[in-house]
């Protein structure tokens, strides 16, 4: 594969000395990432890493750790005087970007407490297998390549285990590796009449090696569940200050779980009420059950229905100036790999690698969990209309590929899931608000969608401070949410190790509705959605805080802060 050029903002006469130094800073560290972690490399685009797996031993995490406080030190080092305010604000962000890095590898260490390689595995074959950047059978040659690292991965993984494990993680990682091979078949089976002999024969050898090492490494994770235990809250004292990286515009644990409590009894109410609105004579869960009901009859003529709402989706923000929609973003939607389902219940979004050519975006929708005959009850025709909205328009697709645009590399790897998962939430809500299936219908799977994320916020605290078990986390869904069972259980699966991420979805559509009533009241007859939307998106997945930092300083006369840079070129790798 060719080598990729990275970018950065093109240097303007208001740069400070000091200016390029950071951008070689923030530069090395991709090129570092990358490197060491060839599965993030594909994710981006950048394509010269793709017949490699990363390094499975315990050594490469604590490097990766050395290293990161090695470039927080060289970062924050730098004299503030000698930045511009431009590049003083990446500098926050980038060591924002590295302590909330730095807790995951250094606090919380899922990493050595679950076995992680089918994930790393899974996703480094899917992106080379699932988005069409080079031809297939360049693709499958990477592939290949990957398959044939991937015995020796697995090995070198269980060097990373320390300590008593987690079971529910652990079994996880064993469902996962049962459903691995599924993945490997589909390379198979898409290299039929598409490969030479030659390289057909490796692909075959290749997957028959990955799929032993495959079924090895599920017999190790067996073997590790007798010394298991069940300790994966995180605690108080590291949720607090995890919550405090998160940079929630100053919130602690507590406000967030009161205002998850009052989001949950707020759209219980509105609920209750749109279902009095639907058919005054029937009970809520009547309605609710009646709304489930309206689904296709297979799942795939669900998926093609899934784009139809995408497709009417996007014709609305057009026809209506809701949002700047760019000519050429495109997006796939296909079902979730096997591998995923028990960890993606519902649906997905992958983002449009940067670096690509002609970049895409994913949307995954499950079938099913676990092949529960009730599935489809999730498929129905008003949550296929939101779901749509949240994941491709003007949801997580447009917001992705509007961000993949800034030439920062630092915005580029910026973890921020309260806007990521927040604008999809708000966006939600702000198009039944501009027309789009605004019947009482629709809003009642919003209202039951707000449950669901209130519900979230509520988990996400109770859980890892402690007060929560699975069992009792997974009721509490299905009976405020009408959840189907199997769903419900899948979802507080993944709660246990994402702490903070879940609570972002309604937490974040909260603040975005505060950040837009605070600049419609400082602009007044001035205020477009149009802009507030575009000016948003333009800069990235940013935390809210920061969002409102470049809002404040443009308000404030500040031209930097609303102004996107051009590119300039910056190394190759």
């Amino acid at each position: 594969m060719s080598e990729t050029i990275l970018t950065r903002p093109a240097p303007s006469a208001d740069d400070g000395p000091l200016d390029a130094r950071f951008w070689d800073l923030v530069e090395e560290r991709v090129v570092r990432q990358v490197v060491a972690h060839p599965d993030l490399a594909t994710y981006l685009g950048i394509h010269s890493q793709d017949g490699r797996l990363p390094s499975g031993e315990r050594d490469a995490v604590l490097g990766e750790i050395a290293d990161e406080r090695a470039h927080l030190a060289a970062v924050e080092g730098l004299d503030a005087a000698g930045l511009s305010p431009a590049a003083r604000f990446e500098r926050d962000l980038q060591a924002l970007v590295v302590r909330r890095g730095l807790f995951d590898l250094e606090t919380h260490r899922v990493w050595e407490r679950r076995g992680m390689a089918m994930d790393t595995v899974g996703d480094g074959l899917f992106a080379l297998f699932a988005r069409d950047f080079a031809p297939l059978t360049e693709r499958l040659a990477s592939i290949t390549a990957r398959l044939e690292a991937v015995p020796a991965f697995l090995a070198e993984s269980r060097s990373r285990l320390a300590g008593t494990p987690v079971r529910t993680w652990q079994q996880l990682e064993i469902e996962a590796a049962r459903d691995m091979p599924g993945l490997f078949a589909e390379f198979v089976a898409a290299a039929e009449g598409v490969l030479a002999d030659p390289e057909k024969r490796r692909l075959d050898t290749a997957v028959a090696a990955a799929t032993t090492a495959t079924a090895e490494y599920a017999d190790w994770l067996r073997s590790t569940l007798a010394r298991a235990g069940d300790d994966w809250a995180l605690g108080n004292d590291s949720f607090d200050e995890l919550v405090g990286l998160r940079a929630f515009d100053g919130l602690d644990a507590d406000e967030i779980l009161e205002i998850g409590e009052e989001q949950l009894r707020l759209n219980s109410e509105r609920r209750v009420a749109t279902a009095r609105e639907i058919d005054p004579t029937a009970t809520e869960a009547q309605v609710i059950d009646r709304m489930k009901s309206d689904h296709p009859a297979t799942f795939e003529e669900a998926l093609e229905e899934y784009r139809a709402y995408t497709a009417r989706a996007r014709a609305h923000l057009v026809a209506h100036g809701i949002v700047t929609v760019p000519d050429d973003e495109r997006l796939d939607i296909i079902p979730t790999p096997e591998y995923l389902r028990n960890v993606i219940p519902f649906a997905a979004y992958f983002e449009p690698p940067k670096f690509d050519p002609s970049p895409s975006g994913i949307y995954v929708v499950t079938p099913s969990v676990g092949n529960d005959p009730n599935a489809m009850r999730e498929h129905s025709r008003s949550s296929m209309s939101n779901t749509s909205v949240h994941e491709a328009y003007p949801g997580h697709h447009l917001q992705l590929s509007v961000a993949s645009r800034h030439p920062s590399l630092v915005r580029l790897l910026v973890d921020a899931p309260e806007f990521v998962e927040g604008w999809g939430m708000y966006s939600e809500q702000m198009m039944r608000e501009e027309g789009f299936d605004d019947a009482p219908l629709f809003w009642l799977n919003v209202h039951t969608d707000a449950i669901w994320r209130a519900c979230r916020m509520v988990l996400d605290v109770r859980m890892h401070r402690g007060e929560m078990t699975v069992d009792e986390a997974t009721r509490f869904l299905v009976e405020r949410t009408s959840f189907e069972k199997a769903n419900a259980h899948a979802e507080i699966l993944r709660y246990t190790y994402t702490p903070t991420y879940q609570l972002s979805y309604l937490l974040g559509k909260v603040l975005l509705l505060q950040l837009r009533e605070g600049e419609r009241r400082r602009l007044g007859a001035d205020f477009s959605l149009r802009g507030f939307h575009d000016t948003l998106l333009r800069n990235g997945s940013l935390p809210i805080s920061f969002h409102r930092r470049l809002l404040d300083a443009a308000g404030a006369g500040a031209a930097w802060a609303l102004t996107v840079p051009a590119a300039a070129p910056g190394g190759r790798i």
